[in-house]
């Protein structure tokens, strides 16, 4: 008869197994799709569920509320998340995490530290184009404003002209349209040389033209 009680107690304790599955796999679901419809507040809540009730642990759900706190503006969090995310043993979701953070410090103007953290992303993973790019045009912009602090020269004041073209140009980085502001700013130079005045704002251009184009 032993046989038989040891068949009735599995009859008894998988039900329970199953039921904790499916709700684990709700609760995944319900996670992704809430950050899928950019309902961040939600999804950081939906997210929660997983590691607070469940005890779920992996570096891809850390990853995972880090962006959702991002999106919901809260950096601190954000911040917190993408450096356990970043301790990961997969090279590739290290690098995104380390990228992201440098993203938050980058926002909070803490600019060496998110050049470092750009830096350790490329050394997890070499491949990483968006960490590259924030790397490279970070690393520029950082030596040209060094550069600018130690000018000790007068920069021209725009003239009317000068601040509509600035003006104008802008508005068409505001469209991500880079080729076509430093086109026309190198054009409104030709013709006023107090345009000069944005000289910085022009070389950042060339920069950023220069790393799309590569």
């Amino acid at each position: 008869m032993s046989w038989i009680k040891g068949i009735f107690l599995v009859l008894v304790f998988l039900p329970a197994s199953w039921t904790r599955v499916s709700r684990l796999n709700a609760a995944i679901d319900q996670a992704a799709a809430s950050y899928a419809a950019t309902e961040y507040a939600q999804s950081i809540k939906d997210h929660r569920v997983l590691t607070e009730e469940f005890q779920l642990v992996s570096e891809y759900l850390d990853f995972n509320l880090g962006l959702s706190y991002h999106y919901a503006s809260q950096p601190e969090e954000a911040a917190a998340n993408f450096d356990k995310a970043s301790q990961s043993i997969d090279e590739r979701l290290s690098s995104f995490a380390f990228n992201q953070g440098g993203v938050v410090l980058g926002n909070k103007q803490d600019y060496e530290a998110a050049l470092s953290k750009f830096q350790s992303a490329l050394i997890q993973n070499p491949l990483n184009e968006e960490a590259r790019y924030n790397y490279e045009l970070l690393a520029r912009w950082l030596k040209r404003d060094e550069e600018r602090k130690n000018k000790d020269e007068n920069t021209p004041e725009p003239s009317e002209f000068a601040k509509r073209k600035k003006a104008d140009a802008d508005r068409l980085v505001e469209q991500f349209k880079f080729k076509e502001a430093l086109t026309l700013m190198e054009a409104a130079l030709a013709q006023d040389e107090t345009v000069a005045a944005y000289q910085d704002f022009m070389t950042s251009l060339k920069d950023v033209v220069e790393i799309n184009e590569n």
